[in-house]
């Protein structure tokens, strides 16, 4: 009855940390990533693999590219996505709704064209800057993708209307098969060095990657844009591809998640775009990437753990079901426990209090005998009876030895009574 109700608090409020924080994550989270055999695609199995091992299944949603990977974010249809800077304009309900846990790499654009179609068209086998590419039939991949409308604002800057080319908006696979045949002399499209398709086309006959010599201007002109080198021999060293230093210009993809999405599944993510994109590259060194520079959202607070300590101590030692369970309840049960023991200072007192009334509760009883006793005409032989009646009930209490001297005092006390009737009969 003393400790109860302290264990019961104790319980509750375990029990309420518990619901209010959270601590196991879901078992499954959505990933948008991007179309068949694109970067997208070959990180988002790669994260699927490097979650499974903590037990949460990441399911890749298939998307057309980064602009609609931000609108299934928005739409709540995958919990996290690969984004690339400048796919989408970013309202205010983005900055409440999404945040990001850091750029994790650059994806250059990619202009892969055709020399017979340099030479048929230009009379020249390169083609250095985007006016060149007037009367050209050029694929710009889906509206998905985000490229259509990066490769619009370019024909822009460079007073190029799109109807003065012949555009089109094909998936990739089937774009590459259509450029392969000669049927389009241009293709555009933004990804990774790590995609299927660049590392093909780069190494294809006849077909060249345009130089974007004008890249600082474009970086100037465009603040989602960053030039990048495609350095000398980094595709084939033994065939010296490229033959040169390519200047191309690119933007930065960062994964974005849903605000609400557990913080453990975001750890999870952080920890695994360390691994995955933090060695060097054809367009960074060793540890560049995942960063927090230029974020376009909120960072999410996990992402900045992960990235200044690493991997927690606890995960180090203990599965991640448990490390994850106790940071996430550690500073709960500080809050518990500094709020019980105040309480647990009442417990001492009140469990004597209790002990103690198995004594003090024949005292009243003393009392009212002893006052019978000195009325006038009280039957003292009846009074003597009912004393020997609460001595006898007295001595089956049971105390604890450390207050055993107060049963032996109400004995005493009961003797004292016991003359006095005696001596007043």
């Amino acid at each position: 009855m003393s400790f109860g109700p302290f264990v019961l608090l104790t319980v509750v409020l375990v029990v309420g940390a518990y619901w209010w924080l959270e601590p196991n994550p879901p078992q499954r989270v959505v990933l948008a990533t991007g179309p068949e055999q694109s970067a997208y695609a070959s990180f988002g199995e790669r994260y699927r693999e490097a979650l499974a091992a903590h037990g949460i299944e990441v399911v890749l949603l298939p998307s057309e590219g980064s602009s609609d990977n931000l609108e299934r974010l928005r739409r709540a249809e995958a919990d996290i996505g690969f984004v690339q800077g400048g796919s989408g304009n970013l309202g205010r309900e983005d900055q409440e709704q999404l945040q990001t846990l850091g750029s994790l790499f650059v994806e250059p654009l990619w202009l892969f064209y055709r020399e017979d179609a340099a030479r048929r068209i230009n009379r020249s086998e390169r083609v250095g800057t985007l006016p060149e590419l007037a009367g050209w039939r050029v694929n710009v991949g889906t509206e998905g993708s985000g490229v259509p409308q990066l490769f619009e604002r370019l024909l822009q800057a460079n007073s190029l209307q799109p109807a003065q080319l012949q555009l089109s908006t094909l998936p990739q696979t089937p774009a590459t098969v259509a450029f392969l045949d000669g049927e389009i002399d241009a293709l555009v499209f933004a990804s990774a060095p790590e995609s299927v398709m660049v590392q093909m086309l780069l190494q294809t006959p006849g077909i060249r990657l345009m130089n974007f010599s004008q890249a600082q201007a474009y970086s100037r002109r465009f603040g989602f844009l960053t030039p990048v080198v495609l350095p000398q021999g980094v595709v084939d060293l033994a065939q010296n591809r490229p033959a040169q230093d390519m200047q191309l210009v690119a933007s930065t993809t960062s994964l974005l998640a849903r605000e609400g999405t557990h913080p453990a599944v975001l750890q999870l993510f952080a920890q695994t775009a360390i691994e995955l994109h933090g060695p060097a590259g054809w367009f960074n060194r060793s540890r560049e990437y995942p960063n927090l520079d230029h974020a376009e959202l909120p960072v999410s607070d996990e992402a900045v753990r992960a990235l200044r300590t690493g991997t927690p101590l606890l995960q180090r030692y203990l599965p991640f079901w448990l490390a994850n369970l106790v940071e996430r309840m550690w500073l709960a049960m500080g809050l518990i426990i500094a709020l019980a023991l105040p309480l647990s200072r009442v417990l001492p007192p009140l469990y004597a209090l209790r002990i103690r009334s198995r004594v003090f509760r024949w005292y009243p009883d003393l009392r009212d005998l002893e006052n019978r006793a000195e009325e006038p005409g009280a039957d003292k032989a009846a009074l003597m009876a009912e004393l020997d009646q609460i001595e006898a009930k007295a001595e089956k209490v049971q105390l604890p030895l450390a207050y055993t001297e107060e049963l032996y005092a109400l004995r005493h006390h009961m003797e004292l009574v016991r003359q006095k009737l005696r001596r007043l009969t």
